[in-house]
């Protein structure tokens, strides 16, 4: 859990899980943009990630008033290479522990002042849950009531992951500075150690969902390799989900259902995502809206750039994972290069979050003999290559709302994308008002490569078309998405927060 930065106190803590400052783009943009764009408050980050191994360099230089960083990988533990001695366990811990394994497996409750105090983490440590005998005896019970056609081995390490990382995240809230305000850009993991922050400091606590972090973690648990598929008969005949995918859900229902019900004000980027996050359990007083801004001059020289044809270029930018369709991208390229000969498919972003679905992609790419047309550029600065780009696209099944999408309205360029998160209302208008500044492109229905294609080609083709598109989303940016206007409303609340901390 090494410290990075230390401070004493900050103004600010932010808890990221997986973003920055060591993965590029998306949320970790926002984040950084926040930070710098608020040198009046002093920064701290908790960072938490899956294994130390995923997380080799910083993919940012560290902005000056972040004056606080470490870091904690929430399953380093179950692998580490350390000698384990008999634990016996006690029976009066053991007992307070399955209230826990309960709630996250049900959560059809509050989870009990006991279970949000960190006290209860301190003393019932890691070592009770993972090595004790009462505790292997209390899964091994569990196994055989719920699910003993699963084999156990399954069982037993899908247990062993869910709850180890609670411990983890306990922990890392043990050892936070002092702050005025914690900070969680989304809720899972870094949402529950803000919850625990909260609940243990009496400290306000924001919490800014750029997705619906649980509708997303559904949706890679369904689509998930590594989680083995057993279903029982009994589950077959009654539509029940596979026990061990299940499981994963319920945790995260139980951390979504803890977040929210600890945070004092939940925010969304779009009205869209406000209603669902009302859907899975937030109060609708705490909720408000602020949608993503982006600092438009930094786009001017590729708007400037841009060539007087349209490039026949299509551009994906975002990590390669099954979120975002990639596959489906690589589809519709090949069926518009039916119409335009010259066409190429560009995917800008990381390949190395998923190897095997990269993998896949790849081999996709060679059975329709694209290897010519789709281009892998890894990592750019957008800025950079966005004059070179004919249209911009996300087929993804899940957005929150993308800044890419904004960031490539202020260089002029259209998108494509599919029906999902906040595209629809970046691209043609999220009111009346909004409406009437025209289509800065196209909506297609997600896992659609047909649609894709057919809309990648109408624009490619028609230039009056796109710079009727193009015209638009440089109105739509410059009227709406300015950074300032968010950088004023955080303002607003970090400093509301900390005057009511420091009276």
């Amino acid at each position: 859990m090494p410290v990075i930065k230390k401070a004493e106190k900050v103004d600010i803590l932010l808890t990221c899980e997986g973003t920055f400052p060591y993965v590029k783009g998306g949320v970790s943009s926002w984040i950084y943009q926040l930070i710098k764009g608020l040198p009046e408050f002093s920064f701290g980050i908790i960072f938490l990630g899956g294994q130390a191994s995923q997380y080799k360099e910083m993919a940012y230089e560290l902005p000056e008033n972040l004056i606080h960083l470490e870091t904690h990988f929430l399953f380093d533990n179950l692998f580490a290479e350390t000698e384990i001695k008999p634990l016996k366990g006690r029976k009066d811990l053991i007992e307070r522990m399955k209230r826990l394994h309960y709630f996250f497996r049900s959560h059809n409750d509050t989870l009990s002042d006991e279970l949000k105090k960190l006290d209860f983490y301190r003393e019932i440590d890691h070592n009770q849950f993972l090595h004790s005998k009462k505790a292997f005896s209390f899964i091994t019970s569990e196994y055989e009531k719920n699910c003993p056609q699963v084999p156990f081995i399954d069982y037993f390490w899908a247990v062993r992951n869910i709850h180890s990382p609670i411990w983890i995240v306990a922990e890392a809230a043990m050892s936070a500075p002092k702050f005025s305000l914690v900070h969680s850009p989304s809720t899972g993991y870094a949402g529950l150690l803000a919850a625990f922050l909260k609940n243990n400091f009496n400290r306000k606590f924001i919490l800014t969902e750029h997705g619906i972090y649980l509708m997303e973690r559904k949706i890679d648990i369904a689509l998930s390799s590594w989680i083995e598929e057993y279903r029982l008969n009994l589950m077959k005949s009654s539509g029940e989900k596979n026990y061990i995918k299940e499981l994963w859900v319920r945790l995260f229902q139980g951390i979504n259902k803890f977040a929210y019900e600890s945070a004092d004000q939940i925010i969304s980027l779009y009205s869209g995502a406000r209603k669902v996050q009302i859907q899975y359990g937030a109060l609708p007083e705490k909720t408000r809206i602020i949608p993503n801004g982006i600092n438009t001059a930094k786009f001017e020289k590729a708007l400037k750039n841009r060539p007087k044809e349209t490039p026949k270029t299509v551009a994906l930018v975002g990590r390669v994972v099954p979120i975002k369709d990639v596959k489906t991208f690589i589809t519709a390229i090949k069926i518009a290069s039916e119409k335009i000969r010259d066409v190429e498919g560009w995917i800008i972003g990381p390949v190395d979050e998923d190897k095997e679905y990269y993998e896949e992609c790849l081999s996709l790419i060679r059975t329709l003999n694209l290897e010519e047309k789709i281009k892998f550029k890894g990592f750019q600065k957008l800025e950079d290559i966005f004059s070179r780009v004919g249209v911009l696209t996300l087929t993804s099944v899940s957005e929150g709302m993308p800044l890419v999408i904004i960031e490539g309205f202020a260089a002029g360029v259209p998108a494509v994308a599919s029906n999902v998160g906040a595209c629809y209302e970046l691209i043609y208008g999220k009111d009346e008002e909004d409406i009437k500044l025209g289509k800065a492109g196209e909506i297609i229905p997600a896992a659609n490569p047909s649609a894709a294609a057919k809309a990648y080609v109408s624009l490619l083709n028609d230039r009056d078309l796109w710079s009727q598109y193009s015209r638009n989303a440089l109105k739509r940016v410059k009227k709406l998405y300015e950074e300032e206007k968010l950088l004023n409303q955080y303002r607003e609340i970090y400093i509301e927060a900390i005057k009511k901390e420091r009276n």
